[in-house]
């Protein structure tokens, strides 16, 4: 059972979008394929729409996804291999302004996220129970290996809610 103080406060609508009896794999696995049927579903005339002026488009969602899911990826092996150095956090709408996103091919976007999700499904198989029961600081809060792999998950249907709600 998850526990809430194994994740900030911040975290907890992306641990709540996902089915914590299920296993981190799964998770990963079941929203990748939702992932895939909507994004592969969005005709070009989508790919740079905004629905409010500064909001982001389809193109730097999806490559927000990429990034944060680096960053987690990250932060997951440093605190599976018990490494206690604090990591700073990351600012997405620093990342988003400066990643070109939007002159990037969409398809290319898809097939990035797929892959790196491929990477993070076969970083997770690899962690025993002892490797996920252990965390780190990171954004000055502590997250557990287990945490940040269920935050991967919801971090992605939540993006993918807001596409289905605000721009198509």
């Amino acid at each position: 059972m998850m526990k809430d103080t194994e994740y900030a406060p911040f975290y907890a609508p992306y641990i709540q979008a996902v089915d914590t009896n299920k296993s981190i794999v799964l998770n990963l696995e079941d929203s990748l394929q939702q992932a895939n049927k909507l994004l592969n579903g969005i005709n070009s005339e989508k790919e740079l729409y905004q629905y409010a002026a500064g909001k982001w488009t389809i193109k730097e969602i999806v490559l927000h996804l990429i990034d944060a899911e680096m960053v987690f990826n990250y932060r997951a092996l440093r605190f599976a291999r018990n490494d206690k150095t604090a990591l700073s956090g990351f600012e997405e709408n620093d990342y988003v302004q400066n990643s070109n996103a939007n002159s990037i091919d969409f398809k290319v976007l898809i097939h990035d996220l797929s892959d790196l999700r491929k990477s993070t499904i076969n970083l997770y198989k690899n962690m025993d129970d002892e490797m996920l029961q252990r965390g780190g600081n990171a954004s000055a809060n502590f997250m557990s290996v287990r945490a940040i792999g269920y935050i991967t998950s919801g971090h992605l249907l939540h993006h993918l809610q807001v596409i289905k709600e605000r721009y198509l």
